[in-house]
Protein backbone atom coordinates (compact mmCIF):
# COMPACT_ATOMS: atom_id res chain seq x y z
CA UNK A 1 0.00 0.00 0.00
CA UNK A 2 1.10 3.49 -0.57
CA UNK A 3 1.33 5.72 1.64
CA UNK A 4 2.05 9.73 2.23
CA UNK A 5 3.98 10.39 4.82
CA UNK A 6 2.45 13.38 7.30
CA UNK A 7 5.35 12.57 10.22
CA UNK A 8 8.83 11.41 10.38
CA UNK A 9 8.29 7.54 10.83
CA UNK A 10 12.24 5.90 11.98
CA UNK A 11 12.93 3.06 9.58
CA UNK A 12 9.91 4.17 7.14
CA UNK A 13 10.68 7.78 6.12
CA UNK A 14 10.70 11.28 6.45
CA UNK A 15 7.61 13.50 6.41
CA UNK A 16 6.18 14.09 2.67
CA UNK A 17 7.31 11.02 1.67
CA UNK A 18 5.68 8.21 -0.34
CA UNK A 19 6.66 5.03 1.00
CA UNK A 20 5.52 1.73 -0.11
CA UNK A 21 4.44 -0.68 3.55
CA UNK A 22 2.33 -3.35 3.87
CA UNK A 23 -0.84 -2.84 4.23
CA UNK A 24 -1.29 -4.54 8.17
CA UNK A 25 1.23 -1.74 9.32
CA UNK A 26 -0.90 1.04 7.63
CA UNK A 27 -4.21 0.29 8.86
CA UNK A 28 -3.20 -0.78 12.31
CA UNK A 29 -0.35 1.66 13.06
CA UNK A 30 0.24 4.54 10.57
CA UNK A 31 -3.57 5.45 9.84
CA UNK A 32 -5.01 5.46 13.60
CA UNK A 33 -1.70 7.50 14.48
CA UNK A 34 -2.43 9.85 11.62
CA UNK A 35 1.23 9.39 10.49
CA UNK A 36 0.35 9.21 7.13
CA UNK A 37 -2.62 9.29 4.87
CA UNK A 38 -3.39 6.51 2.26
CA UNK A 39 -2.27 7.37 -1.69
CA UNK A 40 -5.06 7.57 -4.39
CA UNK A 41 -6.16 9.49 -7.53
CA UNK A 42 -8.33 11.59 -5.89
CA UNK A 43 -5.77 13.22 -3.18
CA UNK A 44 -3.03 14.38 -5.71
CA UNK A 45 -4.01 18.26 -4.09
CA UNK A 46 -4.53 17.24 -0.86
CA UNK A 47 -0.27 16.29 -0.92
CA UNK A 48 0.43 19.22 -2.39
CA UNK A 49 -0.86 21.62 0.38
CA UNK A 50 0.39 18.98 3.17
CA UNK A 51 3.87 19.06 1.69
CA UNK A 52 4.20 22.86 1.88
CA UNK A 53 2.78 22.40 5.67
CA UNK A 54 4.99 19.96 6.50
CA UNK A 55 8.08 22.24 5.05
CA UNK A 56 7.13 24.94 6.84
CA UNK A 57 7.21 22.95 9.86
CA UNK A 58 10.24 21.31 9.73
CA UNK A 59 11.83 24.94 9.16
CA UNK A 60 10.51 25.71 12.16
CA UNK A 61 11.85 23.23 14.07
CA UNK A 62 15.07 23.20 12.75
CA UNK A 63 15.35 26.46 14.68
CA UNK A 64 13.77 25.54 17.75
CA UNK A 65 16.25 22.50 17.45
CA UNK A 66 19.47 24.21 16.70
CA UNK A 67 18.90 26.79 19.70
CA UNK A 68 17.83 23.66 21.93
CA UNK A 69 21.14 21.63 20.67
CA UNK A 70 23.67 24.44 21.39
CA UNK A 71 22.22 25.11 24.80
CA UNK A 72 22.60 20.82 25.61
CA UNK A 73 25.86 20.92 24.28
CA UNK A 74 26.90 23.73 26.99
CA UNK A 75 25.02 22.24 29.80
CA UNK A 76 27.05 19.68 32.35
CA UNK A 77 24.52 18.25 34.80
CA UNK A 78 25.63 16.66 38.14
CA UNK A 79 23.65 13.73 39.75
CA UNK A 80 24.13 12.49 43.29
CA UNK A 81 23.90 9.01 43.98
CA UNK A 82 24.26 6.84 46.97
CA UNK A 83 27.22 4.41 46.08
CA UNK A 84 29.07 1.62 47.29
CA UNK A 85 32.98 2.28 48.59
CA UNK A 86 34.50 1.33 44.91
CA UNK A 87 32.54 3.82 43.36
CA UNK A 88 29.41 1.79 41.75
CA UNK A 89 26.11 2.36 41.75
CA UNK A 90 23.42 0.84 43.32
CA UNK A 91 21.70 0.45 39.99
CA UNK A 92 22.39 2.98 37.20
CA UNK A 93 21.51 6.46 36.51
CA UNK A 94 17.75 6.32 34.41
CA UNK A 95 16.58 8.57 31.84
CA UNK A 96 14.44 10.28 33.72
CA UNK A 97 16.66 11.24 35.91
CA UNK A 98 18.79 13.09 33.04
CA UNK A 99 15.41 14.80 32.22
CA UNK A 100 15.18 16.00 35.80
CA UNK A 101 18.48 17.28 35.91
CA UNK A 102 18.29 18.61 32.75
CA UNK A 103 14.76 20.57 33.52
CA UNK A 104 17.13 21.78 36.70
CA UNK A 105 18.92 23.81 33.49
CA UNK A 106 16.21 25.42 32.10
CA UNK A 107 15.93 22.18 29.03
CA UNK A 108 12.74 20.79 28.76
CA UNK A 109 13.21 17.17 26.75
CA UNK A 110 10.96 13.81 27.23
CA UNK A 111 12.53 10.81 28.30
CA UNK A 112 12.57 9.32 25.08
CA UNK A 113 14.71 11.46 23.88
CA UNK A 114 17.55 10.25 26.38
CA UNK A 115 19.84 7.81 24.59
CA UNK A 116 22.19 5.88 26.76
CA UNK A 117 25.53 4.45 24.82
CA UNK A 118 25.45 2.05 27.93
CA UNK A 119 24.45 2.45 31.02
CA UNK A 120 25.62 4.68 33.51
CA UNK A 121 26.36 2.27 36.45
CA UNK A 122 29.68 3.94 38.20
CA UNK A 123 30.84 7.56 39.56
CA UNK A 124 32.64 10.03 37.20
CA UNK A 125 31.79 12.08 34.08
CA UNK A 126 29.60 10.04 31.08
CA UNK A 127 28.41 11.56 27.76
CA UNK A 128 24.35 10.95 27.34
CA UNK A 129 23.06 11.30 23.75
CA UNK A 130 20.37 13.75 23.44
CA UNK A 131 18.35 12.14 20.15
CA UNK A 132 16.42 15.73 19.08
CA UNK A 133 15.83 14.67 15.43
CA UNK A 134 17.22 11.63 13.32
CA UNK A 135 20.13 14.53 12.42
CA UNK A 136 20.30 16.85 15.05
CA UNK A 137 21.73 14.37 18.05
CA UNK A 138 24.02 16.31 21.15
CA UNK A 139 25.55 15.02 24.07
CA UNK A 140 25.63 16.78 27.31
CA UNK A 141 27.91 16.08 30.23
CA UNK A 142 26.73 14.17 33.04
CA UNK A 143 28.61 13.71 36.07
CA UNK A 144 28.01 11.12 38.50
CA UNK A 145 29.30 11.89 42.50
CA UNK A 146 28.21 9.99 45.86
CA UNK A 147 25.70 11.90 48.18
CA UNK A 148 27.53 12.80 51.02
CA UNK A 149 26.64 11.93 54.15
Amino acid sequence: MKIFLTEDVLQVGKAGAIVNVSDGFARNYLLPRKLGIEVHAGNEKEFARRLQKIEQRVEVAKTKTSSLADRIKSVAITIKRRMHDDGKLYGSISEQEVVDALAGSGITISKDKVVFDKSIKAKGVHEVTIRLSSTLQPTCTVRVVPVEG
